[in-house]
């Protein structure tokens, strides 16, 4: 029996978990259940599944909670240290880490301290602190399994030695599939005018707001390859965007000897999700299988100058330390301004570019300078804002 802590528990990846745990009761237990402002929605989870604790964001969000599930006999807790320690509990097996951008962080990082087996839904942890991680990964002897379907293919398609490096292995370049977004055909003027509406209507995904925006901005793939750098110890130029609009094909290995290895499936969470619960073995995840007379695939190359965002975060990889925890930073002011009508969508990497090319960068050494990094780029993007409007 699996004890879980889901960190987002309300969000698409949360719910998602949640309904693979429902057809293996008698593998996984829930542990843990957080949420940053869905009180309601977490209310009726703790009442459904009985875990041990709960974890909102504010001390004054306790008492709402507790009020709305009297009977449920969970702890409920608050704060950025109460998510660590639920992530790290040592009754806790196994942590879904799904909350959304640079918050995810710490708590990700307790986890993998702790030794536990952490389901990695949460990009920005990588891309802010990729060396840290990874080292600490290693030092304490966790289990790292990608969610992100795009990684979790390409997991699923390398061999089980990769860690020994790529070119060691037969391993020439990564694929990484993108779906394009929903503005894959747009043109320039029509991309000045998209509305968060817009954005947030994925073509293939259910998913939150925020990684919605960075879909269609196709900067959620740029944040994607840096985690596949991390995550398989790859250089950015052995990882290629591929274009595929359906979202059949996750991702592809492709070796030296000519072939090429993929994952194919339904666009469906509960895949990825209940591969990396069960790993090494295959459990059912809810989803009917791949009807391949059904499909047409396509593939086509980016392009860069329509979505300027992929090549940002391919320089802020390049250059390394702070850059990637830079670019995040400014990238979720821009998403968050865009959402709230302050900003264009077209002006969305016109603020990174800014941020980037103003901000220095310094080497990524501990966490103190990264998360400096990321509240001056925070700053610098707010006041940039401010001149904008």
């Amino acid at each position: 029996m699996q004890r879980l802590t889901i960190l987002g528990a309300t969000g698409s990846i949360g719910q998602s978990t949640l309904a693979v745990v429902d057809l293996h009761p008698e593998r996984y237990q829930v542990f843990a259940l957080t949420a940053y402002s869905r009180l309601e929605e977490l209310a009726a989870l703790c009442v459904q599944y009985q875990p041990r604790y709960a974890v909102v964001a504010i001390p004054e969000d306790i008492s709402r909670l507790q009020a709305l599930m009297p009977t449920a006999g969970t702890e409920v807790l608050a704060g950025a240290e109460a998510l660590a320690a639920v992530a790290s509990h040592a009754d806790c097996d196994t942590v879904m880490a799904a909350i959304v951008g640079a918050a995810g962080l710490l708590p990700t990082l307790a986890a993998v301290k702790a030794g536990k087996r952490v389901l990695l839904a949460n990009k920005e942890a990588l891309v802010m602190a990729g060396d840290l991680f990874m080292q600490a990964v290693a030092e304490h002897k966790a289990t790292l399994l990608p969610i992100d379907s795009e990684h979790n293919a390409i997991f699923q398609s390398l061999p089980c030695n990769y860690a020994q490096g790529l070119a060691n292995v037969g391993v020439e370049r990564i694929l990484l599939t993108a779906s394009g977004g929903p503005f894959r055909e747009f043109t320039a003027e029509q991309l000045a005018t998209v509305t968060p509406a817009q954005a947030c209507k994925h073509p293939n995904w259910v998913m939150g707001r925020k990684i919605s925006v960075d879909s269609a901005t196709l900067m959620n793939k740029g944040l994607e390859l840096i985690e596949a750098c991390w995550l398989f110890a790859a250089r950015p130029d052995q990882v290629h965007i591929v274009i595929h609009p359906q979202s059949i094909i996750h991702s592809l290995v492709q070796y030296v000897d000519g072939s090429t290895l993929a994952q194919l499936g339904n666009p469906d969470m509960r895949t990825p999700i209940a591969n990396a619960l069960a790993w090494p073995e295959r459990i059912q995840a809810g989803v009917s299988a791949l009807n391949l007379f059904q499909h047409q695939l396509d593939f086509f190359p980016p392009d860069e100058s329509r979505f300027p965002c992929l090549r940002l975060a391919r320089q802020a990889m390049a250059k390394g330390g702070t850059a990637p925890a830079i670019l995040n930073a400014a990238n979720e002011v821009a998403v968050e301004a865009f959402l709230a009508g302050k900003l264009p969508f077209i002006a969305i990497p016109q603020l990174i570019e800014a941020v980037l090319t103003q901000l220095p960068m310094s080497p990524a050494n501990n966490l103190d300078t990264i998360l400096h990094a990321d509240h001056a780029a925070r700053v610098l993007a707010q006041q940039w804002l401010s001149q904008y409007s």
